[in-house]
């Protein structure tokens, strides 16, 4: 009697919290108990979720007391090891016996690959229609900034010479030619791809960069050459040693034509960082040459005498005037310095310097002064010396006889820059062949 009145006890104790437990929802994994319908309902939903997916189609599935095991085969090695976390995650199952193998079936590889080339055939036809219409803009665009480009207006205008004006039309060409493929692009709402495109470009652009550094720095140096000349076609120029006259500036070299008629090819990197001598810029251009005398003369007088023969040969300019000077006193005697000017479009330089050089010494010798004698004797030991001419000795305390000054030669020597103008003649010729290639511009500004 007591232990039933002790049950009924416990009961009307326990059953508000059953009760109330009945009415809240249960949280965590629900536990199934380890049956057949148990095993069969796991079956079921993983049968369910691997037909919802694609490659495993060939999967078979066993569960037996909540453990898994996967037979079949699939096209796709990672789909094997996706099965391992897929099924874990089924309320209920133990452990997975994961069987299935990849198929090596040629067919059935072959399938897929097939159902996919099918598929995008199918969509490339639909979407046909809207890529002839991007194609037709971006050939309209296109061809619009190659035909503004093609017309000499107003580029030539605009341009100081003709290789500005043909960087202009490129810049417009390739402007154009950006602008129709982002146009084609949004068309086809692929505008996420110009990105793609512009990054392979820039990445490619810098490599090539590198690769053609001295290509790149020849041509912007021919650009700025081009833009502010700073020689003629026919001047006679000095570049790095290299003397010669123009012939043409193209857009990786100038070229030269050397006195011995040779070609020098020389790069605008170079000529553009390199000191410049251009002697054609001015007609007139000094003769210079230095004469030695003996060490009795009066040097006043032998100044002064050089400077009237310079001064009256019929080639040399009155203006500047010739002059003359003591360079130096050395161990045989006086060094002087002798100078004059001359137009060298009508006057051989060097020419005119040698026949000056014939007039001084003509007229030196003829006031009774002996040129310098720079041969050294050498006297070996016990061998006497060689006996010089004799001299009439002049009176103590006077100086040496002068005679007066002697006009120079009367037969002056042709000095006409005739080899000159002939060389001008061999440029003109070579230039009139490629002037399709010349940057020089007679129209141009100059340095």
């Amino acid at each position: 009697m007591r232990r039933i009145i002790f049950l009924v006890c416990l009961f009307l104790a326990v059953a508000p919290h059953s009760l109330s437990a009945q009415e809240t929802q249960p949280s965590g994994t629900i536990e199934t108990e380890n049956n057949a319908s148990t095993d069969a309902a796991i079956a079921v939903r993983i049968r369910e979720i691997l037909g919802q997916l694609d490659g495993y189609a060939d999967v078979t599935v066993q569960v037996n007391s909540g453990i898994v095991t996967l037979r079949g085969r699939t096209l796709d090695g990672d789909a094997i090891t996706r099965l391992d976390g897929l099924v874990a995650r089924v309320a209920g199952v133990v452990a997975i016996e994961n069987e299935v193998v990849e198929s090596t079936d040629l067919v059935e590889r072959l399938n897929p690959a097939v159902d996919r080339f099918r598929k995008r055939m199918e969509q490339m036809v639909a979407f046909l229609p809207l890529l002839v219409v991007a194609a037709m803009v971006f050939l309209v665009v296109a061809f619009i900034g190659f035909l503004l480009a093609r017309g000499r207006w107003p580029w030539d205008r605009l341009a100081p010479n003709a290789f500005i004006a043909d960087i202009y039309r490129q810049i417009v060409r390739l402007a154009f030619l950006v602008g129709a493929v982002v146009i084609a692009l949004d068309i086809l709402n692929a505008t996420a791809l110009l990105g793609t495109i512009l990054g392979a470009a820039g990445i490619i652009g810098l490599a090539i960069g590198f690769a053609v550094r001295d290509t790149v720095e020849n041509f912007i140096a021919s650009v700025l050459l081009s833009i502010r000349q700073p020689f003629r076609p026919n001047d006679a120029i000095e570049i790095n040693g290299d003397e010669g006259k123009v012939i043409r500036l193209t857009s990786r070299a100038t070229i030269l034509l050397s006195w011995d008629g040779n070609h020098i090819r020389i790069p605008n990197a170079t000529v553009f960082k390199s000191r410049i001598v251009n002697y054609s810029r001015n007609k007139e251009r000094r003769i210079l040459f230095q004469l030695g005398l003996d060490s009795s003369c009066d040097y006043a007088a032998m100044r002064k005498l050089a400077e009237e023969t310079v001064q009256a040969l019929p080639f040399v300019l009155s203006t500047p005037a010739a002059s003359v000077w003591i360079e130096e006193l050395g161990d045989s005697g006086v060094v002087l310095t002798v100078t004059g000017w001359i137009d060298q479009n009508e006057t051989s330089l060097v020419l005119a310097r040698g026949e000056a050089l014939r007039q001084v010494k003509l007229a030196i010798e003829a006031a009774g002064v002996s040129i310098a004698d720079t041969t050294y004797r050498v006297l070996l030991d016990g061998a006497a010396p060689a006996e010089r001419p004799a001299t009439a000795p002049s009176a103590p305390g006077t100086p040496p006889r002068q005679e007066p000054p002697k006009a120079p030669d009367a037969s002056t020597e042709n000095v006409a820059a005739e080899t000159e103008h002939e060389l001008e003649r061999i440029v003109d010729a070579e230039r009139a062949e490629t002037a399709h290639a010349d940057l020089l511009d007679d129209g141009a500004r100059t340095e």
